[in-house]
């Protein structure tokens, strides 16, 4: 069986946001102040949503303007929130292995919402993209933290309802105006956690500026207007088996761009990985013929 040639193009759109979301980590290590992560995030999220309202100058009215927020606290902030708790009190493998899950909570929400069939063929892609990810990125030193973990859990679980929701909540407007509708929610929701529970940022430096710029134009408004767009097309289990893709980028980028050595067991991570996002997109293709 092949991927139906009409499927290829939305699904090659879609792969690139989580492609583009693995060079997150070395944007904001290198670039960002640390231990910020609150601020990070609605610095990422606020002000690219508002550059995108300014372009469609249209707000969301009665029910949407609910539904907005609730889209928007679960694609990026309670999302966010708990990826930088899980990174900071988890080993970056864990944490990593623990968010690869998100597919198989996809698989099930998807069911529940909307009523899309549980195959065998999308479970095992699922399981196998797990697996490649911990290939990827787990050390045999890993560590493990329940609050660490109940947190990457957490961010996985609100993810995926974001995921299914977003196509389940179809506005009557342009998937630009959904994204900007979406990331501006986000943002808002995270201003007060940013401005409560960290403190203020210290004086930003050009690099500083630069990194905010790059997470916020590409890493958010470009990347989350193509994530939305496909997961209007494209089948929830088969838009969530991309994001495979982002720890895979993010490895290929620690070897590249900072001389990280990879392992035959990473090897083997890769292909598992490559042949799991395959199946799912086969699988979806198959359903839609």
């Amino acid at each position: 069986m092949k991927i139906n040639k009409a499927s290829l193009w939305p699904i090659a759109v879609t792969a690139l946001a989580p492609a583009i979301w693995g060079s997150t980590y070395i944007v904001t290590t290198n670039l960002l102040p640390q231990g910020y992560p609150l601020h990070v995030a609605m610095l990422r999220a606020l002000p690219a949503g508002i550059l995108l309202l300014l372009l469609v100058r249209q707000l969301p009215r009665g029910v949407w303007a609910l539904r907005v927020f609730v889209l928007g606290g679960l694609n990026f902030t309670l999302f966010w929130a708990m990826l930088f708790v899980s990174a900071y009190r988890l080993p970056g493998g864990v944490a990593a292995t623990v968010g690869a899950v998100q597919p198989l909570i996809v698989i099930g929400l998807a069911r529940l919402v909307i009523g899309t069939p549980i195959r065998l063929a999308v479970i095992l892609a699922a399981c196998i993209g797990l697996a490649g990810v911990a290939l990827l990125v787990l050390t045999p030193r890993a560590a493990l933290d329940p609050v660490g973990i109940a947190a990457g859990l957490a961010g996985a679980v609100s993810m995926a309802a974001g995921t299914v929701l977003t196509r389940h909540w179809r506005p009557p407007v342009s998937n630009l105006t959904f994204t900007a509708w979406q990331l501006t929610a986000g943002g808002l929701l995270l201003v007060p956690l940013a401005l409560l529970l960290e403190p203020a940022l210290p004086v930003l430096t050009p690099l500083n500026y630069l990194g905010f710029a790059y997470l916020g134009v590409i890493g958010a408004a470009f990347t989350y207007l193509l994530w939305f767009w496909g997961i209007a097309r494209i089948e929830p289990s088969a838009v969530a088996a991309l994001g495979f893709l982002s720890p895979m980028v993010a490895t290929l980028l620690g070897w590249a761009l900072l001389g990280q050595s990879l392992s035959l067991l990473q090897g083997v991570g890769f292909i598992a990985v490559l042949v799991s996002v395959f199946i799912a997109q086969r699988r979806a293709s198959a359903a839609v013929k």
